[in-house]
């Protein structure tokens, strides 16, 4: 046999038992929950909200990187052997690292020098390399250029999330959704609220309430002054933000390649006080702590809900809970690294018990 074509076969027979293993890994995860939350200060609106921290690797991301991982072996891009790098703020690469373990390979996390400890002590336990990179350098670009300089497979969670995962179907996080919300009262929803970091849940669950010919608006929850809410509004795809927030993955500098403008109905920018004071009443309500994109996701519902109220409407609002908590015990769960941020919550957090 031609030594080419026997190499050929020899990658194939691997990419087929790579993708078996991912496959078997899905077929092994049961659904994340969604948990209802009902609010003495809305009554007949009712929320609900998908606990994506209860993922094997603690966060959302978990789907997009095993997206990510097939989208790269089904085009050729992986290969057996093959070091794996992308660029994250973290919770993307503990779920890389994650299935780069799963599939035996050597995986490179490319993340901001200002990642929480805890998300870097995870990682190193996950076998992954961690390159921090000081302010000012893009960390995407910093990737690329070592994929391209070490023949690694660059996965670019940015550049691909939007095309990565099948938003049709194949239990994407909208269709769990709504089929989760099937015996509810309200079983469609009149407002999905999310974050946008790559861009990609916020396209996934446009798209699918489109294709599903839905009724229910979609709303992006940003931190103040975020790329994605400006260039919204002016549909500026160069727009460029200096976005200075303390809540991780979310409230980018400029707009990523999956953000899909015209599938978003409205922007809520949220200060990240609030966004704070939100993660430490949902600690308190359900008894489990949530990374700062949940408070951003529950300050949104709260301003969307309240909008409904005074329309004198009833309806149900879906939104997620995106990571676990844990890994910010030593920043938003911590009130002397708050102050050190100029963060005092203790007026939000009395203003948001009121709700309950």
């Amino acid at each position: 046999m031609n030594p080419f074509m026997a190499s050929c076969s020899e990658n194939r027979a691997w990419v087929h038992s790579a993708i078996t293993c991912l496959e078997q890994e899905a077929a092994r995860s049961a659904d994340t929950h969604l948990l209802k939350l009902d609010m003495a200060g809305f009554p007949g609106i009712h929320f609900y909200f998908k606990d994506e921290s209860s993922h094997p690797t603690g966060s959302l991301k978990h789907r997009l990187a095993r997206s990510l991982f097939l989208y790269a072996l089904c085009n050729g891009r992986l290969q057996e052997g093959q070091a794996v790098i992308d660029a994250s703020s973290g919770s993307t690469a503990i779920s890389e690292a994650w299935f780069a373990r799963l599939l035996g390979l050597r995986f490179t996390a490319v993340m901001p020098e200002c990642t929480t400890p805890r998300k870097i002590s995870v990682l190193q336990s996950l076998r992954a390399e961690c390159d921090l990179v000081p302010a000012g350098i893009d960390a995407s670009e910093h990737a690329r250029e070592r994929a391209r300089t070490e023949g690694a497979c660059y996965l670019d969670q940015f550049g691909l999330a939007e095309r990565a995962t099948d938003w049709r179907g194949n239990n994407n996080i909208a269709e769990s959704i709504l089929t989760q919300m099937q015996k509810e009262s309200n079983p469609i929803p009149t407002w999905i609220v999310c974050g946008a970091g790559t861009g990609g849940t916020s396209a996934t669950i446009g798209r699918y309430l489109r294709y599903r010919r839905l009724p229910t608006l979609l709303c992006v929850a940003e931190p103040i002054g975020g790329a994605f809410a400006q260039a919204w509004q002016t549909r500026a795809i160069t727009e460029t933000m200096p976005c200075h927030t303390i809540i991780e993955g979310i409230g980018r500098s400029h707009i990523e390649p999956g953000f899909m403008f015209d599938v978003v109905d409205k922007i809520i920018e949220v200060p990240d006080v609030d966004s704070c004071a939100a993660v430490w009443l949902l600690e308190d309500i359900l008894g489990r702590r949530y990374g700062g994109s949940s408070g951003t996701n529950l300050m949104a519902c709260l301003q969307l809900a309240s909008a409904m109220r005074d329309r004198g409407e009833t309806g149900s609002i879906v939104s997620l809970l995106c990571d676990r908590g844990e890994r910010y015990a030593e920043t938003l769960f911590d009130k002397t690294w708050l102050a050190q941020h100029a963060i005092v919550m203790d007026d939000a957090l009395v203003e948001l018990r009121r709700y309950v």
